[in-house]
């Protein structure tokens, strides 16, 4: 376990985890007149006429924002956007550390999915991409396709994209592990909020069509009104299973996808799945089930979001290499071929998978440089 006093100790020496570094010195007059004025004056005439050129002479071209409203923090819920800014300041560090792209924490008031859009593209000339961090469902969703669509630069939700990627490597290498066809796999997400939604929408694009979701109103369907459009949307696209809870849903499912809560499948459940189950308990500090319970009781394979067990599911395999890829491409879209793509390179990155072994660790030796590479390659 974390020392907490350590981690207060570290970050208050520091005040936080980041600085600001200057990539040139400033020592002379001839130094500031080439760094500031008059020289930058030339550069401001130059870019009013060829505004894309802002990019290659300013730091435009390679900073991504990271941006929270703290509206869904971690498994602790809302936790205002000054609450945020502890981890979208770290998922900054792990870009630079990780991957040598330059990124800033940016915490927005809770002021609503519209004002949220306007104020991230009034700001989006600074950056080259726009990561989204911690903000809620369904409001995440408008958000994302929003300033997808609307702006000239990649536009990426961690809590979304990233969890499905990660998800879908693992399965990819827990299927073979079984000797299961990824298509034919009956799946159960149990969860489906923002990381549930794009988790079912990237296995829908890969030909994955049994999948049954189960949020906290019991099975989705158009005849619970308190879903929302983009859960309804993804129902239509499955095969689900008869039943309404998780507990009648369970029975002969190949897969339990958990990103939900603590502790909500039981050993009995995991008996009545069918025979070699593979378990994805991705709730965050206390799984859905504790691995050595779901293995006692005849799972294959299990799957955490925590790095106290084998096989963590970690964004972190994700985002540094993806947008390191992305700028050095320019790819402007993170499209769902993309992210398949990224989750195989990601898989592969396991040369003999076991099952405690289905997902390279974060500080695997060539996990940003496949990411990278699948991105690169898409663009061609």
């Amino acid at each position: 376990m974390v020392d907490f006093n350590k981690v207060l100790d570290l970050h208050e020496l520091h005040t936080g985890v980041l600085d600001i570094q200057a990539d040139i010195d400033v020592k002379k007059p001839s130094d500031l007149a080439e760094a500031y004025t008059p020289g930058v004056a030339e550069l401001s005439k130059l870019i009013q006429s060829d505004p894309e050129a802002k990019r290659k002479y300013t730091m435009s071209g390679k900073l991504v924002a990271v941006v929270t409203d703290g509206t869904a923090v971690l498994g602790l819920g809302n936790m205002g956007p000054a609450g945020g800014l502890p981890i979208v300041e770290g998922k900054a560090l792990l870009y630079k550390e990780l991957a040598g792209v330059d990124a800033i924490p940016i915490a927005v008031e809770q002021i609503g999915a519209e004002k949220i859009i306007e104020t991230i593209k009034n700001i989006s000339q600074s950056f080259a991409g726009i990561h989204l961090e911690d903000i809620s469902a369904p409001q995440c969703f408008e958000i994302e396709e929003r300033l997808s669509k609307n702006l000239n630069i990649p536009v990426y939700h961690d809590d979304q994209a990233g969890t499905a990627i990660v998800v879908l490597a693992g399965l990819m290498n827990a299927a073979k592990l079984v000797n299961k066809k990824l298509e034919d796999l009956k799946i159960v997400i149990n969860g489906v909020g923002a990381a549930g939604v794009a988790t079912g929408r990237l296995f829908a694009e890969v030909g994955i069509k049994n999948v049954t979701l189960i949020d906290i109103e019991g099975k989705v369907n158009d005849k619970v009104k308190s879903y929302n459009r983009y859960q309804l949307e993804l129902a239509k696209r499955f095969n689900q299973v008869a039943g309404t809870t998780l507990d009648e849903v369970i029975d002969g499912q190949d897969v339990f996808i958990g990103l939900s809560d603590a502790k909500v499948l039981t050993g009995t459940q995991v008996e009545r799945m069918a025979k070699d189950a593979i378990i994805f308990a991705l709730a965050n500090p206390v799984p859905e089930i504790l691995p050595e319970e779901a293995l006692k009781h005849g799972a294959a394979v299990v799957a955490t979001g925590s790095n106290q067990w084998p096989n963590q599911v970690n964004n972190v395999l994700v985002f540094p290499g993806l947008f390191k890829g992305l700028l050095s491409a320019n790819v402007q879209h993170v499209d769902y071929k993309l992210q398949a793509n990224i989750a195989t390179a990601i898989a592969d990155v396991i040369k003999n998978p076991d099952r405690n072994h289905i997902v390279p660790g974060v500080f695997d030796a060539g996990v940003v440089e496949s990411v990278t590479k699948a991105v690169k390659d898409s663009a061609k």
